[in-house]
């Protein structure tokens, strides 16, 4: 597993995100069917900074807003190495295990008998509401969605409104060096909680597999800490960005 760069930075972390709406199990029955309800909304009380969160196992994604913390924001991004993007040729999301398993190695959440998508719902909903007789395949919660700033209401009769994103993704990781990877390597980050984020299905799908120079998030308020988020995976899994992209991303902690 390649954490050797990224563990002086971010001890135990977690995955990315293209969107896999077809990963759903639209089988399952809902509770109900109420209307969306979504409202405008803020980052959410229980949103933790990426810097107080290195592995990714705490919810949301919090604005940094002092001096101080984006002083520490963009020395974390100065650490990303830069190269330039490679061809997409070959890339596939079945590179990346199916979507999503409960095995990938030396990720939390693994094997604890929820599979992923599920794990970072119940990392960020609030409300929650499981299907009859689980504790793992969430029906309805609340997102405070850090994208857009919006309140989603989400029930799983309308899955697709909460997609799961791969903040570096999978097919940036492709071209910038994941090809060449074992298969575990790949499983790990397409599965690591530090690289996935419950977000807006709309925002999310606006983003395709762009970097940072190309797709933000539409909440200004928090893309700085987008920006530390995609360095804390790019260190990690010691995979560099375009030029172009830590510009930006430095740009956003007041580089």
């Amino acid at each position: 597993m390649r954490l050797r760069g990224g563990a002086a930075v971010c001890a135990a972390v977690l995955g990315t995100a293209l969107v896999l709406t077809g990963c759903e199990d639209m089988g399952d029955l809902p509770l109900d069917d109420s209307a969306s309800g979504s409202t405008q909304g803020s980052e959410g009380g229980r949103a933790v900074s990426p810097l107080g969160n290195p592995d990714g196992t705490e919810p949301g994604l919090a604005a940094i807003t002092s001096d101080a913390d984006r002083a520490e924001a963009r020395a974390l991004i100065e650490k990303v190495a830069t190269k330039g993007r490679g061809p997409r040729t070959g890339y596939d999301r079945d590179e990346f295990g199916y979507a999503w398993m409960d095995s990938a190695p030396g990720v939390p959440y693994a094997r604890n008998g929820c599979d992923t998508r599920n794990d970072l719902l119940r990392r960020d909903g609030e409300e929650l509401r499981f299907r009859s007789g689980s504790d793992c395949v969430v029906m309805s919660m609340r997102l405070d969605d850090p994208y857009t700033g919006r309140t989603i209401d989400w029930t799983k009769a309308r899955a697709t409104e909460v997609q799961i994103d791969h903040v570096m993704p999978l097919s940036y990781d492709w071209q910038m060096g994941a090809s060449r990877w074992t298969e575990g390597e790949r499983e790990a980050i397409a599965n690591d909680p530090l690289n996935l984020m419950p977000v807006d299905g709309p925002a999310n799908s606006s983003k395709g597999d762009s970097g940072p120079a190309s797709w933000l998030p539409p909440n200004k308020r928090i893309r700085c800490s987008y920006a530390v988020r995609f360095a804390q995976v790019s260190l990690k899994y010691e995979l560099p960005v375009t030029a172009p992209d830590k510009q930006m991303m430095l740009r956003q902690c007041g580089g």
